[in-house]
Protein backbone atom coordinates (compact mmCIF):
# COMPACT_ATOMS: atom_id res chain seq x y z
CA UNK A 1 0.00 0.00 0.00
CA UNK A 2 1.29 3.51 -1.27
CA UNK A 3 0.31 6.70 0.13
CA UNK A 4 0.02 9.45 -2.55
CA UNK A 5 -0.63 13.52 -2.53
CA UNK A 6 -3.92 14.75 -3.29
CA UNK A 7 -2.32 17.83 -4.85
CA UNK A 8 0.27 16.13 -7.02
CA UNK A 9 1.19 13.01 -9.03
CA UNK A 10 4.75 12.55 -7.11
CA UNK A 11 5.31 8.83 -6.50
CA UNK A 12 3.58 7.30 -3.84
CA UNK A 13 5.33 6.79 -0.16
CA UNK A 14 5.19 4.51 2.55
CA UNK A 15 2.67 4.09 5.36
CA UNK A 16 5.79 4.72 8.26
CA UNK A 17 6.85 7.99 6.19
CA UNK A 18 3.73 9.35 5.69
CA UNK A 19 2.69 8.53 9.58
CA UNK A 20 5.70 10.77 10.53
CA UNK A 21 5.48 13.15 7.99
CA UNK A 22 1.73 14.21 8.55
CA UNK A 23 0.91 16.86 5.69
CA UNK A 24 2.64 16.57 2.69
CA UNK A 25 5.19 19.14 1.52
CA UNK A 26 3.12 20.02 -1.10
CA UNK A 27 -0.06 21.32 1.15
CA UNK A 28 -1.94 18.37 0.34
CA UNK A 29 -3.29 15.40 2.19
CA UNK A 30 -2.29 11.63 1.91
CA UNK A 31 -4.72 8.94 0.72
CA UNK A 32 -4.27 5.55 -0.27
CA UNK A 33 -3.41 5.11 -4.20
CA UNK A 34 -6.44 2.66 -4.32
CA UNK A 35 -8.78 1.65 -1.28
CA UNK A 36 -8.80 -1.50 -0.23
CA UNK A 37 -12.17 -3.95 -0.86
CA UNK A 38 -14.01 -5.75 1.22
CA UNK A 39 -16.69 -8.52 0.08
CA UNK A 40 -19.28 -10.00 2.11
CA UNK A 41 -17.52 -13.06 2.99
CA UNK A 42 -15.07 -11.23 5.01
CA UNK A 43 -17.61 -8.83 6.73
CA UNK A 44 -19.16 -12.55 8.26
CA UNK A 45 -15.92 -13.39 8.91
CA UNK A 46 -15.36 -10.12 10.91
CA UNK A 47 -19.27 -10.29 12.53
CA UNK A 48 -17.87 -13.32 13.99
CA UNK A 49 -14.54 -11.97 15.20
CA UNK A 50 -15.94 -9.13 16.69
CA UNK A 51 -18.41 -11.18 18.43
CA UNK A 52 -15.61 -13.31 19.59
CA UNK A 53 -12.72 -11.45 20.04
CA UNK A 54 -13.60 -7.61 20.52
CA UNK A 55 -12.76 -4.63 18.90
CA UNK A 56 -8.78 -4.81 18.69
CA UNK A 57 -8.67 -8.01 16.73
CA UNK A 58 -11.48 -6.28 13.96
CA UNK A 59 -9.31 -3.60 14.32
CA UNK A 60 -5.84 -5.66 13.13
CA UNK A 61 -7.80 -6.65 10.28
CA UNK A 62 -9.43 -3.65 8.95
CA UNK A 63 -6.03 -1.91 9.41
CA UNK A 64 -3.79 -4.51 8.10
CA UNK A 65 -5.41 -3.54 4.76
CA UNK A 66 -3.81 0.04 4.79
CA UNK A 67 -0.56 -0.73 6.32
CA UNK A 68 2.43 -3.08 4.77
CA UNK A 69 5.70 -1.80 5.98
CA UNK A 70 4.64 -3.11 9.89
CA UNK A 71 5.05 -6.49 10.66
CA UNK A 72 1.56 -8.70 11.74
CA UNK A 73 2.80 -9.22 15.08
CA UNK A 74 3.61 -5.74 15.67
CA UNK A 75 0.73 -4.33 14.12
CA UNK A 76 -1.02 -6.70 16.61
CA UNK A 77 0.43 -5.40 19.48
CA UNK A 78 -0.20 -2.05 18.79
CA UNK A 79 -3.92 -2.16 18.03
CA UNK A 80 -4.10 -4.53 21.36
CA UNK A 81 -2.58 -2.01 23.63
CA UNK A 82 -4.68 0.88 21.33
CA UNK A 83 -7.71 -0.66 22.92
CA UNK A 84 -7.10 -2.32 25.54
CA UNK A 85 -10.25 -2.79 26.93
CA UNK A 86 -9.58 -1.58 30.30
CA UNK A 87 -9.03 1.84 29.08
CA UNK A 88 -12.47 2.20 27.78
CA UNK A 89 -15.50 2.53 30.23
CA UNK A 90 -17.26 -0.02 28.81
CA UNK A 91 -14.57 -3.15 27.34
CA UNK A 92 -17.00 -3.56 24.30
CA UNK A 93 -15.08 -0.21 23.16
CA UNK A 94 -17.54 0.85 20.56
CA UNK A 95 -21.46 -0.69 22.20
CA UNK A 96 -24.55 0.38 20.49
CA UNK A 97 -27.69 1.10 21.85
CA UNK A 98 -31.08 1.24 20.35
CA UNK A 99 -33.42 4.19 20.67
CA UNK A 100 -37.51 3.88 21.27
CA UNK A 101 -38.16 5.85 17.88
CA UNK A 102 -35.56 3.15 16.47
CA UNK A 103 -32.45 5.24 15.41
CA UNK A 104 -29.25 3.38 16.73
CA UNK A 105 -26.41 5.48 19.11
CA UNK A 106 -22.84 3.98 18.38
CA UNK A 107 -20.97 5.06 21.68
CA UNK A 108 -17.56 6.52 20.60
CA UNK A 109 -16.83 8.15 23.91
CA UNK A 110 -15.86 5.59 26.51
CA UNK A 111 -12.19 5.89 26.12
CA UNK A 112 -9.86 8.59 28.51
CA UNK A 113 -10.93 11.86 27.44
CA UNK A 114 -14.61 10.69 26.72
CA UNK A 115 -14.47 11.74 23.21
CA UNK A 116 -14.43 9.84 20.20
CA UNK A 117 -11.08 10.88 19.50
CA UNK A 118 -10.15 8.78 21.70
CA UNK A 119 -10.59 6.33 19.22
CA UNK A 120 -8.17 7.57 17.13
CA UNK A 121 -5.26 9.06 19.18
CA UNK A 122 -4.76 5.85 21.31
CA UNK A 123 -4.01 4.22 18.04
CA UNK A 124 -1.62 7.23 16.41
CA UNK A 125 0.43 7.58 20.35
CA UNK A 126 0.85 3.44 19.93
CA UNK A 127 2.13 4.30 16.35
CA UNK A 128 3.96 6.79 16.93
CA UNK A 129 6.05 4.87 20.27
CA UNK A 130 6.51 2.16 17.68
CA UNK A 131 8.09 4.31 14.96
CA UNK A 132 10.17 6.65 16.68
CA UNK A 133 11.51 3.88 18.62
CA UNK A 134 12.68 1.52 15.23
CA UNK A 135 13.97 4.52 13.63
CA UNK A 136 16.15 6.26 16.72
CA UNK A 137 14.24 9.19 16.20
CA UNK A 138 12.32 12.00 17.73
CA UNK A 139 8.97 13.90 17.00
CA UNK A 140 7.26 17.04 17.73
CA UNK A 141 3.99 17.40 17.51
CA UNK A 142 2.00 20.69 16.53
CA UNK A 143 -1.88 19.78 16.51
CA UNK A 144 -4.68 22.17 16.53
CA UNK A 145 -8.19 21.34 18.88
CA UNK A 146 -11.66 23.50 18.45
CA UNK A 147 -12.02 21.07 21.92
CA UNK A 148 -11.55 17.39 21.99
CA UNK A 149 -9.22 16.54 19.48
CA UNK A 150 -6.11 18.23 22.18
CA UNK A 151 -6.88 16.32 25.46
CA UNK A 152 -7.12 13.28 23.45
CA UNK A 153 -4.18 13.78 21.75
CA UNK A 154 -2.51 14.29 24.73
CA UNK A 155 -3.53 11.73 26.98
CA UNK A 156 -2.17 9.42 24.37
CA UNK A 157 0.84 10.79 23.61
CA UNK A 158 1.83 11.97 27.22
CA UNK A 159 5.04 10.18 28.32
CA UNK A 160 5.60 8.29 25.09
CA UNK A 161 9.14 8.79 24.73
CA UNK A 162 10.72 10.91 21.61
CA UNK A 163 7.81 12.79 21.85
CA UNK A 164 7.03 16.56 22.56
CA UNK A 165 3.54 18.15 21.76
CA UNK A 166 2.27 22.12 20.94
CA UNK A 167 -1.56 21.77 21.28
CA UNK A 168 -3.23 25.19 19.39
CA UNK A 169 -6.79 26.41 21.23
CA UNK A 170 -9.05 29.27 20.24
CA UNK A 171 -8.90 31.44 23.69
CA UNK A 172 -12.37 30.72 25.45
CA UNK A 173 -13.52 28.97 22.57
CA UNK A 174 -14.12 25.89 24.55
CA UNK A 175 -15.98 24.57 27.64
CA UNK A 176 -14.64 24.77 30.86
CA UNK A 177 -14.50 21.13 31.31
CA UNK A 178 -12.44 20.96 27.53
CA UNK A 179 -9.67 23.89 28.67
CA UNK A 180 -9.58 21.66 32.00
CA UNK A 181 -8.39 18.46 30.76
CA UNK A 182 -6.28 19.94 28.53
CA UNK A 183 -4.63 22.81 31.07
CA UNK A 184 -4.40 20.65 34.02
CA UNK A 185 -1.43 18.00 32.15
CA UNK A 186 1.63 18.60 34.15
CA UNK A 187 3.85 17.38 31.84
CA UNK A 188 6.94 19.56 30.22
CA UNK A 189 6.72 17.85 26.88
CA UNK A 190 2.94 19.03 26.56
CA UNK A 191 2.46 22.64 25.43
CA UNK A 192 -0.66 24.41 25.21
CA UNK A 193 -0.91 27.12 23.37
CA UNK A 194 -4.36 29.68 23.79
CA UNK A 195 -4.38 31.63 20.23
CA UNK A 196 -6.56 34.67 19.93
CA UNK A 197 -8.60 33.68 17.57
CA UNK A 198 -11.16 30.78 16.50
CA UNK A 199 -10.49 27.44 15.64
CA UNK A 200 -9.50 28.00 11.95
CA UNK A 201 -6.82 30.10 12.74
CA UNK A 202 -5.28 27.25 15.04
CA UNK A 203 -5.56 25.21 11.78
CA UNK A 204 -3.92 28.03 9.51
CA UNK A 205 -0.85 28.20 11.45
CA UNK A 206 -0.33 24.25 11.88
CA UNK A 207 -0.46 24.30 8.06
CA UNK A 208 1.55 27.57 7.69
CA UNK A 209 4.13 26.31 9.85
CA UNK A 210 4.58 22.38 8.51
CA UNK A 211 4.73 24.39 4.97
CA UNK A 212 8.19 25.81 6.48
CA UNK A 213 9.92 22.82 5.04
CA UNK A 214 13.28 24.83 6.95
CA UNK A 215 11.36 24.81 10.22
CA UNK A 216 9.37 21.73 10.00
CA UNK A 217 12.63 19.79 9.06
CA UNK A 218 14.30 21.39 12.13
CA UNK A 219 11.93 20.34 14.60
CA UNK A 220 10.71 17.07 13.05
CA UNK A 221 6.92 18.57 12.49
CA UNK A 222 4.41 15.87 12.70
CA UNK A 223 0.84 15.93 12.76
CA UNK A 224 -2.12 14.44 14.80
CA UNK A 225 -4.78 16.41 13.63
CA UNK A 226 -7.12 14.53 11.12
CA UNK A 227 -4.91 15.76 7.90
CA UNK A 228 -2.90 12.42 9.67
CA UNK A 229 -4.09 10.06 7.48
CA UNK A 230 -3.50 7.74 10.37
CA UNK A 231 -6.22 9.05 11.92
CA UNK A 232 -8.68 8.53 9.75
CA UNK A 233 -7.59 5.38 8.82
CA UNK A 234 -8.24 4.05 12.69
CA UNK A 235 -11.69 6.11 12.47
CA UNK A 236 -12.54 3.84 9.69
CA UNK A 237 -12.45 0.90 12.12
CA UNK A 238 -15.96 2.37 14.01
CA UNK A 239 -18.21 2.30 10.74
CA UNK A 240 -17.33 -1.32 10.80
CA UNK A 241 -17.36 -2.00 14.43
CA UNK A 242 -21.04 -0.75 14.16
CA UNK A 243 -22.19 -1.53 11.17
CA UNK A 244 -21.44 -5.22 12.24
CA UNK A 245 -23.42 -5.22 15.29
CA UNK A 246 -26.65 -3.56 13.36
CA UNK A 247 -27.50 -4.86 10.09
CA UNK A 248 -28.06 -8.39 9.35
CA UNK A 249 -26.25 -7.82 5.77
CA UNK A 250 -28.04 -5.19 4.40
CA UNK A 251 -27.20 -1.51 3.89
CA UNK A 252 -26.79 0.91 7.25
CA UNK A 253 -26.79 4.89 7.21
CA UNK A 254 -24.68 6.68 9.42
CA UNK A 255 -25.69 10.36 10.90
CA UNK A 256 -22.39 12.22 11.71
CA UNK A 257 -21.96 15.39 13.82
CA UNK A 258 -19.36 17.09 11.11
CA UNK A 259 -16.91 19.82 11.55
CA UNK A 260 -13.66 19.23 10.47
CA UNK A 261 -14.94 16.40 8.33
CA UNK A 262 -12.80 14.01 9.31
CA UNK A 263 -15.14 11.97 11.00
CA UNK A 264 -17.43 11.55 8.50
CA UNK A 265 -14.75 11.11 5.64
CA UNK A 266 -13.65 7.76 7.58
CA UNK A 267 -17.47 6.84 6.69
CA UNK A 268 -17.05 7.62 3.00
CA UNK A 269 -13.62 5.67 2.86
CA UNK A 270 -15.60 2.92 4.39
CA UNK A 271 -18.49 3.42 2.12
CA UNK A 272 -15.82 2.96 -0.91
CA UNK A 273 -14.29 -0.17 0.87
CA UNK A 274 -17.20 -1.94 -0.06
CA UNK A 275 -19.38 -1.52 3.35
CA UNK A 276 -22.85 -1.54 2.61
CA UNK A 277 -23.41 1.96 3.85
CA UNK A 278 -26.39 3.76 2.49
CA UNK A 279 -26.72 7.60 2.78
CA UNK A 280 -23.62 9.28 5.00
CA UNK A 281 -25.62 12.04 6.59
CA UNK A 282 -23.71 15.10 7.14
CA UNK A 283 -24.97 16.60 10.39
CA UNK A 284 -24.00 20.55 11.16
CA UNK A 285 -24.55 23.73 13.60
CA UNK A 286 -24.68 27.32 12.57
CA UNK A 287 -21.39 27.12 10.88
CA UNK A 288 -23.08 25.45 7.84
CA UNK A 289 -20.09 25.63 5.38
CA UNK A 290 -20.51 21.78 4.67
CA UNK A 291 -24.24 21.45 4.34
CA UNK A 292 -24.13 24.24 2.00
CA UNK A 293 -21.56 22.73 -0.31
CA UNK A 294 -23.84 19.09 -0.24
CA UNK A 295 -27.23 21.17 -0.90
CA UNK A 296 -25.31 24.04 -3.26
CA UNK A 297 -22.19 23.00 -4.77
CA UNK A 298 -20.51 25.84 -3.19
CA UNK A 299 -18.03 25.89 -0.69
CA UNK A 300 -17.41 29.05 1.06
CA UNK A 301 -14.86 29.68 4.16
CA UNK A 302 -16.01 32.00 6.65
CA UNK A 303 -13.77 34.45 8.41
CA UNK A 304 -13.45 34.34 12.08
CA UNK A 305 -16.01 37.12 12.36
CA UNK A 306 -18.91 34.85 10.68
CA UNK A 307 -18.11 31.84 12.56
CA UNK A 308 -20.34 31.60 15.35
CA UNK A 309 -19.67 30.45 18.72
CA UNK A 310 -22.58 27.65 19.69
CA UNK A 311 -23.62 25.21 22.02
CA UNK A 312 -21.75 22.48 20.09
CA UNK A 313 -18.10 23.89 20.01
CA UNK A 314 -16.01 21.48 18.78
CA UNK A 315 -18.23 21.98 15.53
CA UNK A 316 -17.54 25.59 15.62
CA UNK A 317 -15.04 25.30 11.97
CA UNK A 318 -15.30 26.95 8.77
CA UNK A 319 -12.73 25.89 6.89
CA UNK A 320 -12.81 21.75 6.44
CA UNK A 321 -9.34 20.07 6.11
CA UNK A 322 -10.58 16.62 5.61
CA UNK A 323 -13.07 17.61 2.81
CA UNK A 324 -9.98 18.14 0.70
CA UNK A 325 -9.50 14.00 0.17
CA UNK A 326 -12.89 13.85 -0.76
CA UNK A 327 -12.95 16.55 -3.43
CA UNK A 328 -9.55 14.63 -4.94
CA UNK A 329 -12.49 11.02 -4.89
CA UNK A 330 -14.83 13.70 -6.30
CA UNK A 331 -12.64 14.79 -9.17
CA UNK A 332 -11.89 11.41 -9.85
CA UNK A 333 -8.69 11.53 -8.43
CA UNK A 334 -6.93 14.76 -10.44
CA UNK A 335 -4.38 16.29 -8.38
CA UNK A 336 -4.22 18.98 -10.56
CA UNK A 337 -7.59 20.00 -10.04
CA UNK A 338 -7.27 19.64 -6.07
CA UNK A 339 -4.16 21.88 -6.25
CA UNK A 340 -6.13 24.26 -8.36
CA UNK A 341 -9.12 24.14 -5.99
CA UNK A 342 -7.76 24.12 -3.08
CA UNK A 343 -4.27 25.43 -3.46
CA UNK A 344 -5.03 28.52 -5.85
CA UNK A 345 -8.78 28.83 -5.36
CA UNK A 346 -9.65 28.86 -2.12
CA UNK A 347 -6.98 30.74 -0.74
CA UNK A 348 -7.25 33.99 -3.34
CA UNK A 349 -11.10 34.06 -3.48
CA UNK A 350 -12.15 32.54 -0.40
CA UNK A 351 -14.27 30.10 -2.43
CA UNK A 352 -15.15 27.74 -5.09
CA UNK A 353 -18.52 26.37 -6.67
CA UNK A 354 -18.78 23.20 -8.04
CA UNK A 355 -22.60 23.04 -8.36
CA UNK A 356 -22.82 23.17 -12.12
CA UNK A 357 -20.62 20.53 -12.36
CA UNK A 358 -20.88 17.16 -13.67
CA UNK A 359 -18.86 16.13 -10.81
CA UNK A 360 -21.57 17.60 -8.72
CA UNK A 361 -24.16 16.35 -10.61
CA UNK A 362 -25.49 12.77 -8.91
CA UNK A 363 -23.28 13.42 -5.86
CA UNK A 364 -25.71 11.88 -3.55
CA UNK A 365 -26.16 8.69 -5.33
CA UNK A 366 -22.80 8.13 -6.12
CA UNK A 367 -20.99 8.84 -2.88
CA UNK A 368 -24.11 9.08 -0.33
CA UNK A 369 -23.81 11.94 1.15
CA UNK A 370 -27.06 13.98 2.46
CA UNK A 371 -26.68 17.01 4.91
CA UNK A 372 -28.54 19.28 7.47
CA UNK A 373 -27.88 22.16 10.32
CA UNK A 374 -29.32 22.22 13.60
CA UNK A 375 -29.96 25.40 15.73
CA UNK A 376 -29.16 25.68 20.29
CA UNK A 377 -32.85 25.21 20.09
CA UNK A 378 -33.24 21.77 18.39
CA UNK A 379 -30.27 20.41 20.18
CA UNK A 380 -32.56 21.34 23.66
CA UNK A 381 -34.95 19.61 21.93
CA UNK A 382 -32.88 16.42 21.05
CA UNK A 383 -31.09 16.39 24.54
CA UNK A 384 -34.95 16.80 26.48
CA UNK A 385 -36.60 14.07 23.74
CA UNK A 386 -33.91 11.50 24.10
CA UNK A 387 -33.70 12.00 28.21
CA UNK A 388 -37.60 11.42 28.53
CA UNK A 389 -37.74 9.01 25.83
CA UNK A 390 -34.89 6.55 26.72
CA UNK A 391 -33.45 7.86 30.25
CA UNK A 392 -30.11 8.32 27.99
CA UNK A 393 -28.08 11.88 28.10
CA UNK A 394 -26.76 12.69 24.87
CA UNK A 395 -23.84 15.58 23.98
CA UNK A 396 -25.00 18.68 22.22
CA UNK A 397 -23.12 17.69 19.16
CA UNK A 398 -24.66 13.96 18.85
CA UNK A 399 -27.58 15.89 19.58
CA UNK A 400 -26.95 17.65 16.31
CA UNK A 401 -26.64 14.67 14.13
CA UNK A 402 -30.01 12.91 16.17
CA UNK A 403 -32.03 16.33 14.94
CA UNK A 404 -30.34 15.83 11.29
CA UNK A 405 -31.00 12.15 10.85
CA UNK A 406 -34.88 12.34 11.71
CA UNK A 407 -35.55 14.79 9.27
CA UNK A 408 -33.04 13.30 6.58
CA UNK A 409 -36.12 11.48 4.73
CA UNK A 410 -33.28 8.67 5.15
CA UNK A 411 -35.14 5.12 5.17
CA UNK A 412 -33.51 1.83 6.49
CA UNK A 413 -31.33 1.89 10.12
CA UNK A 414 -29.65 5.19 10.62
CA UNK A 415 -26.81 4.68 13.36
CA UNK A 416 -25.57 8.31 14.74
CA UNK A 417 -22.13 8.34 15.99
CA UNK A 418 -21.89 9.93 19.73
CA UNK A 419 -19.28 12.64 19.96
CA UNK A 420 -18.91 12.99 23.59
CA UNK A 421 -19.81 12.35 27.04
CA UNK A 422 -22.06 14.91 28.24
CA UNK A 423 -20.13 15.84 31.06
CA UNK A 424 -18.02 17.95 28.55
CA UNK A 425 -21.02 20.31 28.23
CA UNK A 426 -22.66 20.57 31.48
CA UNK A 427 -24.15 24.03 31.02
CA UNK A 428 -26.17 22.95 27.65
CA UNK A 429 -26.97 19.51 29.58
CA UNK A 430 -28.50 21.38 32.06
CA UNK A 431 -30.44 23.89 30.09
CA UNK A 432 -32.29 20.93 28.50
CA UNK A 433 -32.86 19.01 31.33
CA UNK A 434 -32.11 20.47 34.73
CA UNK A 435 -29.90 17.86 35.43
CA UNK A 436 -25.86 18.00 35.70
CA UNK A 437 -24.19 15.20 34.32
CA UNK A 438 -22.20 12.66 36.35
CA UNK A 439 -18.86 13.18 36.24
CA UNK A 440 -16.95 10.25 35.52
CA UNK A 441 -14.14 9.38 38.89
CA UNK A 442 -11.35 9.89 36.72
CA UNK A 443 -12.41 13.59 35.61
CA UNK A 444 -13.68 14.38 39.43
CA UNK A 445 -12.24 17.52 40.40
CA UNK A 446 -9.58 18.70 37.39
CA UNK A 447 -11.34 22.25 37.02
CA UNK A 448 -10.09 23.22 40.51
CA UNK A 449 -6.17 22.03 39.06
CA UNK A 450 -4.01 24.82 38.02
CA UNK A 451 -3.53 25.70 34.49
CA UNK A 452 -0.31 25.16 31.82
CA UNK A 453 -1.52 27.02 29.06
CA UNK A 454 0.35 30.02 26.93
CA UNK A 455 -1.43 32.58 25.44
CA UNK A 456 -0.15 34.20 22.02
CA UNK A 457 -1.91 36.37 19.10
CA UNK A 458 -3.24 34.87 15.91
CA UNK A 459 -0.56 34.56 14.10
CA UNK A 460 2.11 31.79 13.08
CA UNK A 461 5.11 33.57 13.89
CA UNK A 462 3.44 33.89 17.71
CA UNK A 463 3.27 30.10 18.30
CA UNK A 464 6.65 29.92 16.32
CA UNK A 465 8.45 31.88 18.62
CA UNK A 466 6.83 28.99 21.97
CA UNK A 467 8.19 26.24 19.99
CA UNK A 468 11.40 27.50 19.31
CA UNK A 469 11.82 28.96 23.06
CA UNK A 470 10.94 25.09 24.50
Amino acid sequence: MRYVSTRSAAPGKSFSDILLEGLSSDGGLYVPETYPSVDAETLERWRTLLAEDGYAALAFEVLRLFIDDIADADLRGIVQRAYEPGKFIDPAVVPVTRLSDGLWLAHLSNGPSAAFKDMAMQLLGELFAFELQRRDQTITILGATSGDTGSAAEYALGGKPGVKVFMLSPLGRMTPFQQAQMFSIEDPAIINIAVDGVFDDCQDIVKELNADAEFKARHRLGAVNSINWARLMAQVVYYFAAWLQVSDGGPVSFAVPSGNFGNIAAGHVAREMGLPIDRLILATNENNVLEEFFRTGRYRVRGSAETLATSSPSMDISKASNFERFVFDLHGRAPQRVAELFGKRLPDEGEFDLGATAEFDGLADRFGFVAGTSTHADRLAEIRHVFEADGIVIDPHTADAVHVARRSGVDGPIVVLETALPVKFSETIVEAIGVVPPVPDRFRGIEDLPRHVVEVAGNAEAVRKVIESH
